[in-house]
């Protein structure tokens, strides 16, 4: 069915201690709140990351219908990210979770750290398929890239697969990649045919390279200051560390205008979309923000902000999408605003993981619109090795996070690339290098099919959905402090490898385990649902393929108040 390894602890523990004993060592809640989605919300995306957008809209458009396309109220509502610094969380570490929000399909994959030839490039960029059309184009890699786990996807119009929203590195540095709508009229001016990294560009550069959030900011900062910027329409990072986080803004327009907010240990954020509210003039010197050296001269040049005004220079106001609240206002496909999660992670302080994972959960966010669900736990003075990655294979409202170490060699096989949801997996024949991985049960797919009956009737299954999730992944935050002292006894030792081996077998397991769950209780709630109801056929003037992010029309286990 999907991979077995040695269960944990007992073979696997025992073989461990027997190693250590040959070299003479020493052991050194989901938020249920009534908040609704106001009418004053933005509309359905006509162009970015839109997931309604047919594929033959985009095979008939021209650049210019594509563009006007674009010139809609909100160019996207897509993915979302939360921080909480040290100072508010009941361990001293830094949190930072969220979920990219697309359709296609999404897969872990664990990418090492690598060196690489002096003359070696990768590939950047937008194709003539994307919304606003660009160029791919090349640009230098650096010589030593380093590891780090993310999670990839396959489809979004016009920008190259493998895609990713971020993940975290080796190093402990996270990065959620975030919507951020630049107002109409950078969209408007942006150049065609662009050039120059794109989001998912820009969060892998910034995986591969950075030791610190801080570095991270400044790769990406002078990666588009040198080579340029694709866009479609506006995007922000929330890059954390052990210390503190970053809220980056990359703004639409071709000017190459960026800016950086630091957010430090006493500070909660939620980024749905990313937002920079007041800044300094003096924003390329001022040691908590960074900005391209034309961002406040453009906005002066342009007469959308006068210096001699006294008005303070708001980052939203002068450059982001007009005409709405990005703090206090629902975006379409949620049902609360960022600034009530905001208020209601300051008020649980001291935040624990547990609490952290419920808010990222939370059914108000957390819906078939997430891939996946992601949960960095970043703290300070523990092994490289050690540092560790939550991540739910689909939407965390009703699929469980795994906990991922750096140090863990491989993915397992059902939560790796499968055809479901894959870009051009109905028009072509599978690789077959690729047949024993897809022969496999996806987990994706099998979390997925949970939601589908559990949101279906949420009233009746959630409650036991998210009691079986949270008490299994309760039972493996309590293994934690054992799991890592063994790999820490292994890595005192010199045995990396070993260490490495046993971290990778553990989250095997978990994972196993995790799949054994979710068909338990797939299978518990289908054959309730076909007893007492049966499977209903959809009325003849739906398509299957006919959703969108207006409310009902994508599945969702949240409900407000007096409805079924």
């Amino acid at each position: 069915m999907h991979r077995r390894v040695l269960s944990y602890p007992a073979a696997l523990v025992t073989a461990v201690l027997i190693t250590v004993a040959g070299l003479h060592l020493s052991p050194g809640q989901s938020h249920d709140g009534a908040a609704q989605a106001s009418e004053a919300t933005v509309k359905k995306a006509a162009a970015g990351k839109s997931v309604v957008k047919r594929a033959a809209d985009h095979r008939r458009a021209s650049p210019s219908d594509k563009r006007s396309k674009s010139r809609s109220k909100s160019l996207v509502q897509k993915s979302y990210g939360i921080y909480v610094g040290r100072n508010l969380t009941d361990d001293g570490s830094v949190m930072l979770g969220g979920t990219g929000d697309e359709v296609s399909s999404h897969w872990l994959e664990v990418v090492p750290a690598k060196d690489h030839p002096e003359d070696a490039t990768i590939t950047v960029g937008v194709t003539d398929e994307a919304t606003i059309p660009g160029n791919l184009t090349e640009i230098p890699q650096v010589s030593h890239t380093y590891k780090y786990m993310t999670m990839n996807y396959s489809e979004w119009a016009g920008f190259p697969p493998p895609l990713t929203n971020g993940g975290m590195n080796e190093h402990q540095v996270a990065i959620r990649d975030i919507w951020s709508p630049s107002r109409q009229e950078l969209v408007e001016m942006t150049p065609t045919p662009q050039e120059g990294p794109q989001y998912s560009d820009l969060a892998r550069i910034a995986l591969q390279r950075s030791k610190t959030a801080e570095q991270a900011v400044t790769i990406i900062g002078n990666t588009i200051d040198k080579y340029g910027y694709s866009t479609y329409g506006g995007n922000s990072h929330l890059i954390a560390d052990t210390k503190e986080a970053w809220v980056m803004i990359e703004l639409a327009g071709g000017q190459g205008l960026w800016v950086a907010e630091r957010l430090g240990p006493n500070e909660v954020r939620m980024s749905y979309p990313g937002y920079i509210k007041e800044i300094p003039r003096n924003c390329q010197e001022h040691p908590d923000y960074m900005c391209s050296d034309n961002f406040i001269d453009f906005a002066v040049e342009q007469g959308w902000w006068q210096p001699d005004s006294g008005e303070p220079f708001n980052v939203n106001e002068v450059y982001g999408e007009q005409g709405w609240n990005y703090r206090t206002t629902p975006a379409e496909g949620k049902f609360v605003a960022p600034a009530t999660i905001e208020k209601e992670l300051e008020n649980e302080a001291p935040v624990t993981l547990q609490e952290f994972m419920s808010t990222v959960r939370d059914r108000r966010i957390s819906s078939d619109q997430n891939g996946y669900g992601q949960v960095a736990h970043l703290r300070n003075g523990i092994p490289s090795a050690l540092a560790q990655l939550w991540i739910s294979p689909t939407g965390s409202v009703t699929s469980p996070f795994i906990p991922y170490h750096i140090g863990v060699q491989d993915e397992p096989a059902e939560y790796r690339q499968h055809r479901y949801l894959t870009k051009n997996a109905a028009q072509t024949y599978i690789n077959p290098a690729y047949a024993p991985q897809e022969a496999t049960k996806f987990a994706g797919r099998l979390f997925k099919r949970l939601m589908y009956h559990t949101c279906t009737r949420p009233k009746e299954f959630y409650p036991e959905v998210h009691t079986a999730l949270t008490a299994f992944e309760e039972n493996m935050r309590q293994e934690q402090p054992e799991v890592e002292e063994t790999a820490r006894t292994l890595l005192e030792a010199d045995q990396r490898d070993l260490a490495q081996r046993y971290l990778t077998e553990y989250s095997h397991t978990q994972a196993a385990k995790a799949m054994d769950l979710g068909e338990s209780l797939v299978s518990s709630i289908e054959a309730r649902v076909k007893l007492r109801y049966g499977i209903p056929e959809p009325p003849n003037s739906e398509s299957i393929n006919g959703g969108g992010f207006e409310q009902g029309g994508f599945v969702t286990c949240y409900r407000q108040k007096n409805s079924k």
